[in-house]
């Protein structure tokens, strides 16, 4: 057997893996079937997992969950707590619950003029053209924030526990009323999705969201009682969504069961989800 014989029945390795590969490439271009496009749950998650991965690149966008929401509450309680209440310790047991409702509502605004970023990037013309369930990229949007609004909430509990704050309901009341402003956050944020849709600019996005979020936040019994305020406003004040919420999830933290004020802000959130959800989508579909 001469030198050459030997050379051609023997393969190299490099030609033997090019050869499987080539003969896996051909075998995966001609397999009949349809792929498997993901489906709602799957697609929510990604998106989610898109938003996510943003915090990851800007992380200064995390300032208005950790520094402003303890900046509020270090503000109200030592400004304004001896004269309201006449003392700091018990205001801040009466505004802290309020104080988290009113930081993590406010936060919520961020969502639309994320969504109208995108939109005027040309990002939402690209997320049409896949094979996905079309509410898919506002749902991951608003269930990405969920993780930051949770973490706002945790900041601030945390700092008013290191200020003297003491729940009578326990690990548990505050674990219920965290998730009952989770579920409104969620459902309230609908509101500004569609904001960031129907508006043309960012700046306009967040300037009509302030001026809907300012007299929902402040005309409600975050920082004082209602029963404070003249004859015709307490009621107004009291039945506001807000209000409701920061009823059901003060009770909570007071170790309270506010069914009344729970009940009333699952409806709200429902309303919320129910109008605005369709009219974002179909905001959305006609964009």
């Amino acid at each position: 057997m001469t030198m050459t014989d030997t050379e051609s029945k023997t393969t190299p390795p490099e030609e033997s893996a090019a050869e499987i590969q080539k003969d896996q490439l051909r075998k995966l271009l001609t397999t009949s079937g349809e792929l498997n496009h993901p489906g709602a749950f799957g697609s929510v998650r990604a998106f989610s997992w898109r938003s996510m991965l943003k915090i990851k690149h800007v992380p200064e966008q995390l300032f208005d969950v950790t520094v402003f929401p303890v900046m509020m509450l270090l503000m109200f309680t030592y400004l304004f707590g001896g004269a309201i209440a006449g003392g700091t310790g018990d205001y801040l047991q009466f505004l802290l619950p309020g104080i988290i409702v009113m930081s993590v509502v406010m936060t919520s605004m961020y969502t639309g003029t994320q969504i109208n970023v995108d939109i005027n990037k040309g990002v939402f013309d690209r997320f049409r053209t896949l094979p996905i369930w079309r509410p898919a990229p506002m749902v991951g949007y608003l269930a990405a924030d969920l993780f930051r609004y949770a973490g706002a909430g945790l900041i601030m509990f945390v700092t008013g526990l290191l200020m003297g704050y003491r729940p009578d309901g326990g690990l548990v009341g505050v674990a219920l009323g965290l998730g009952l402003l989770l579920v409104f956050s969620f459902s309230f944020s609908w509101i500004w999705t569609w904001f960031g849709i129907i508006l043309r600019s960012e700046k306009s996005v967040m300037g009509v969201s302030m001026g809907v979020m300012f007299p929902m936040t402040f005309l409600s019994n975050i920082m004082v009682d209602p029963a404070t305020m003249p004859g015709w406003l307490g009621p107004v004040v009291s039945n506001t969504p807000v209000s409701q919420l920061v009823t059901g999830v003060r009770g909570f933290f007071n170790g309270e069961f506010e069914a009344a004020a729970i009940a009333t802000t699952l409806l709200w959130c429902a309303g919320f989800i129910i109008i605005f959800g369709a009219l974002t989508l179909r905001a959305y579909n006609r964009k």
